[in-house]
């Protein structure tokens, strides 16, 4: 049975340079999503990404048994806050007031039946609630600056103002949302080794 990976068929949109941001364009996509608000420790967020792994592992499983095996992606989040001038965490309210939309990419023969059937299925055997905001959208970010952070979440900060900095001299604008891809497993890798993919879309001013 041949493998999906989409991690080496997308490879450069998983990879990035931790010295200087450079740009892509990135292509559009389907992803298994889930949306909400609170604090990245919070219990919300905690749960919502137990319902995502719960039905992007069932699915990965499912098809597999059907002669369709992928590889499972990294996690990503886009973050955004009600004011929509705010790009940096710096500037950022309070945690609790955090927008987020958790997300994991998907191939492109997955379809919203079959998502479907894998939330019920989770409901049904897990008892998992948060499975029934779970959603397959087509996502298509298109031209993107992005940038290596290596180390704690909550040291990214001079990262993102490195990223800001070089869209600004070269000549970009930011539009769109915060987005970052997570690399590394937080249960195996120490902080400040976890590798994370800061993104931010942008467009020629």
């Amino acid at each position: 049975m041949n493998k999906l990976d989409l991690r080496k068929e997308l490879k450069e949109f998983y990879k990035a340079g931790a010295k200087k941001p450079n740009i892509i364009d990135v292509p559009k996509g389907k992803f298994l999503t889930i949306t909400g608000r609170g604090a990245p420790a919070g219990s919300d967020y905690q749960a919502a990404l137990n319902a995502l792994y719960s039905v992007a592992y069932t699915l990965k499983f499912k098809c597999k048994f059907e002669g369709k095996d992928f590889t499972v992606m990294a996690l990503e989040s886009l973050w955004w806050w009600d004011d929509p001038t705010i790009f940096s965490i710096k500037n950022a309210p309070p945690k609790d007031e955090w927008n987020w939309k958790s997300m994991m990419r998907q191939p492109d023969f997955i379809t919203h039946e079959m998502v479907d059937a894998v939330k019920q299925e989770v409901k049904e055997k897990k008892g998992i609630e948060e499975v029934g905001k779970i959603v397959l959208e087509t996502f298509h970010e298109g031209l993107s600056a992005q940038i290596m952070h290596i180390g704690p979440y909550s040291e990214e900060e001079p990262t993102i103002q490195k990223l800001h900095s070089f869209i600004e001299e070269n000549g970009y604008k930011m539009r769109g949302l915060h987005h970052e891809i997570y690399l590394s497993d937080p249960r195996r890798a120490k902080p400040e080794r976890w590798k994370t993919i800061i993104r931010q879309p942008v467009e020629k001013k």
